[in-house]
């Protein structure tokens, strides 16, 4: 009996002193210094609370045949370290692609309504440009950090993606002598005694691809900071809406229509220089 007592006394106290150790530990847990504090001390607030101001250039990255260069300006509102509400205008001129260089000389200088194929003049001027074009968007910045140059040099960057809505103005002008068909595809009744049949040659129709198109709305980007409020903002963007760049018959029912027209990712890569307002710059505890 002595000896079993013994035993038990031996694992009471062992378990008295498992139990202590395993408390004190929690309570050591409970009091670390590092607990509930933020992951970075005196972080600088680059973008939130702060209103962006960013004149930028831009270029297509995969038209067909017109490049559209340009510039404007983006205005963005950053609500917090990561939302943001903004808007981008661009004004561009057009700038005829390589394809476009190699397709006009193998066309006939002279219009032929009894080919299918167009002449310089109709090709060219079946083409459209796209003077306006912009977006309405919001913006989430999810990454942000530090680059280091040389272990001397250091700039802070982040990245930020954006949705929403696009817009563009679209513009093409079709000589009267060249598109002078009034009713592609369609008899033309306009003599009831001597209706018109279609001509089967879509190379004088309206191209319809002008006027105003609203659509779908990405980016993405990167902020790098060379100071506090002073940032070189690199973009990728995408305009998509509906278009026909060529205004030709593209789907071969031998005139243009509306049908002809297909949802297209217009690609544009940006460059500016973003204005943070105010300029004094916040930090964390």
């Amino acid at each position: 009996m002595n000896r079993m007592h013994v035993i038990t006394l031996a694992v009471g106290v062992a378990a008295t002193a498992l139990l202590a150790t395993a408390g004190e530990a929690h309570a050591q847990r409970r009091k670390s210094t590092l607990e509930d504090q933020p992951a970075v001390r005196n972080r600088m607030l680059l973008v939130a609370k702060r209103f962006e101001v960013t004149p930028a250039f831009e270029s297509t990255i995969n038209a067909d045949f017109r490049h559209f260069v340009g510039g404007g300006l983006k205005l963005e509102f950053h609500a917090s370290d990561m939302l943001s509400f903004g808007a981008v205008g661009m004004f561009s001129t057009a700038i005829d692609t390589g394809l476009v260089g190699k397709i006009m000389p193998t066309l006939e200088t002279t219009v032929d309504d009894q080919t299918r194929e167009p002449s310089q003049t109709e090709f060219e001027q079946h083409l459209n440009k796209m003077p306006l074009h912009g977006a309405a968007y919001a913006s989430l910045t999810p990454w942000y950090g530090k680059l280091a140059a040389f272990g001397k040099a250091f700039v802070n960057f982040d990245f930020y993606f954006q949705a929403g809505v696009s817009f563009a103005s679209l513009q093409s002008k079709c000589d009267a002598s060249i598109c002078d068909d009034s009713h592609p595809g369609l008899v033309d009744m306009s003599d009831p005694d001597n209706p018109i049949l279609p001509d089967d040659n879509p190379n004088n129709d309206d191209p319809l691809n002008n006027g105003a198109r609203v659509g779908l709305y990405l980016a993405g980007g990167i902020h790098v900071f060379l100071n506090e409020f002073v940032a070189l903002d690199l973009t990728v963007r995408d305009y998509a809406f509906s278009d026909n760049p060529s205004g030709a018959d593209f789907n071969a029912d031998l005139f243009v229509s509306d049908a002809d027209n297909r949802f297209l990712h217009h690609l544009f890569m940006g460059a500016g220089v973003s204005i943070m307002l105010p300029t004094k710059v916040k930090r964390t505890p």
